[in-house]
């Protein structure tokens, strides 16, 4: 049982050094705050956005459907700027190309000692670039990504009262006229975005509505986060899949979906394009120079009559990975919010903590909460471990007696021991119970903490206004250090003078650990430890009075 419950502590040492430098990696100070996007110099900027280039259009793989083709040049032009302001975000719509260029999440701010300071999703200000962009390809005039558009007015603001706001530009050439119009709704991240196309001349006109997002990820941005960042696509046959930015290009998405979705996922953040789930889309991604990536869908050929018009919609999500929200948006969108490969424990702790928050308003007594619901759900597996360590401190005398009568017998010691542990009912594995179930509770809460934006900047009381990040007073890690200092004097000590000192140590080692470990995790285990001394006290009381 001593080198099992070495190993275990081993174990989870492990895992939480492991934890501890993921950590560091996303919660290090760093130079700027952390934002939505990756910087693109200003030449890089107008090579994406006003040129005549046209790489970063998508190209359908069926030849017989017309395209957009490199003769059909645009000409450098310069696009006013729009914005848009509704009570949850402020936009910026460029109208060269229609783009939504700027998009700042009000009630998310980038720290809490900033609440003025907004995340920004989208930008392509400041050697930024993120946007969401869509037009059609067609061999016929067609407004694409790069047309510029004209609009009435530049500013719009959701007024008091006001539920829905409507955003117009238009667009023509050659008797071909695109109105694209941008509806936000109060309270809500999810614009919508139609583009009726009016055939005012005097032929057929057939093209193709696309939309796609794209991107800057740069080197110096990868591999910063513990968390996923990149590309997600949707498919009734599988409803989440993570793309890696550095496989788009090995590995360019190509197929046809029906009622699916793709997404550009981040920490805490998506971005997400949610089509006409009655028609069927092909997917794909693009790899652009200087680390651009695009990430988008065209849909089927629409043709147009002379006098006709014919519209073509798509939702754009672009916020918080709020569970109760992106289950609304989209089939299997909450999946963004990745729990990693323990998510069917992860899923029904962020389940009963957001029950229990309804309630008492705070996730801090959350936490709390949840743990003592947790520890009664375990208690019959852990009041064995602990009724196994009684009983074992109870016969550690006569363990040492063995010990040093058969200390030159390892068989002869080993079968007394043996027959000592079926005497008095003993399981020597009993005592690494309590630890071992603590492991993967320990990593799914871990994971909820770090992917739940609910989570994001929550304070509990006192000096703990943010459970997400460390405890800036480091109270909480000595506090667990010490309940497991008096919890480890409760166990049988080990009879190996080597492993004791170890052991004996393991409180240091796990507080300075802790030290760096967000800080509603470390009240989960504060509180978890605490009940654990509470049981094992009350059980080795038992044990001990027993004749």
């Amino acid at each position: 049982m001593d080198n099992m419950r070495m190993i275990l502590f081993a174990a989870l040492g492990f895992v939480m050094l492991s934890l501890w430098q993921a950590w560091q990696k996303d919660y290090a100070p760093k130079p700027e705050p952390a934002v939505a996007e990756q910087p693109i110099s200003g030449t890089e900027e107008k090579n994406i956005t006003n040129d005549s280039k046209t790489e970063d259009l998508p190209v359908p793989v069926s030849n017989d459907q017309p395209v957009f083709t490199e003769q059909e040049t645009i000409e450098k032009k310069n696009g006013q700027r729009i914005t848009v302001e509704t009570d949850v975000i402020d936009v910026v719509i460029d109208t060269n190309g229609g783009d939504l260029r700027e998009l700042a999440l009000k009630k998310y701010p980038v720290d809490s000692d900033k609440p003025d300071l907004p995340i920004e999703l989208f930008n392509d200000t400041n050697g930024k670039f993120y946007a969401s962009q869509g037009g059609f390809l067609s061999k016929q005039p067609a407004a694409n990504h790069h047309s510029l558009y004209q609009t009435t007015n530049t500013e719009y603001t959701l007024a008091e009262g006001q539920n829905k706001l409507e955003v117009v530009l238009t667009w023509s050439e050659k008797g071909i006229q695109v109105e694209k119009v941008f509806t936000f709704r109060r309270g809500e991240y999810l614009i919508d975005v139609a583009y009726r196309i009016k055939n005012n001349s005097h032929e057929n006109w057939s093209g193709r509505f696309y939309e796609q997002l794209q991107r800057k990820h740069g080197k110096e941005h990868r591999k910063r986060l513990p968390t996923f960042t990149g590309g997600a696509i949707s498919t009734p046959e599988k409803r989440y899949e993570k793309i890696k930015f550095k496989n788009m290009a090995a590995e360019p998405v190509s197929k046809k979906v029906k009622n699916g979705w793709i997404a550009m996922i981040q920490h805490y953040f998506v971005s997400a394009l949610i089509p006409d789930k009655e028609k069927t889309y092909h997917f794909y991604s693009k790899v652009l120079e200087n680390d651009h990536y695009v990430l988008g869908l065209y849909g089927p050929q629409i043709n147009v009559a002379p006098g006709q018009v014919q519209e073509a919609k798509i939702k754009v999500y672009a916020g918080p990975k709020e569970q109760k929200i992106l289950k609304k948006v989209a089939p299997g969108l909450e999946l963004t919010t990745d729990y990693g490969v323990l998510w069917f424990i992860a899923k029904p702790i962020f389940w009963l903590l957001s029950k229990i928050h309804s309630l008492v308003g705070n996730w801090g007594w959350s936490i709390i909460l949840v743990t003592v619901v947790i520890k009664a759900i375990l208690f019959p597996l852990s009041a064995m471990g602990y009724k196994s360590m009684a009983r074992m401190r109870k016969v550690t005398p006569r363990m040492t007696a063995i010990r040093e009568r058969y200390s030159n017998d390892k068989a002869r010691m080993n079968q007394a021991m043996m027959e000592l542990y079926k005497t008095e009912k003993i399981n020597p594995l009993g005592g690494c119970f309590p630890i071992l179930v603590q492991i993967p509770v320990f990593l799914a809460l871990y994971w909820v903490l770090l992917e739940s934006v609910e989570m994001r900047q929550a304070p509990f009381m006192l000096w703990i206004q943010d459970l997400s990040i460390k405890d800036p007073l480091f109270i909480l890690p000595l506090i667990m250090g010490i309940s497991m200092f008096v919890q480890q004097k409760l166990n049988p000590p080990p009879p190996d003078p080597v492993q004791a000192k170890v052991m004996q140590f393991l409180p240091v080692i796990f507080t300075a650990f802790f030290a760096f470990f967000p800080a509603g995790l470390v009240l989960y285990w504060v509180t978890n430890n605490i009940l654990s001394i509470f049981q094992q006290w009350t059980i080795t009381k038992q044990i001990e009075a027993a004749k």
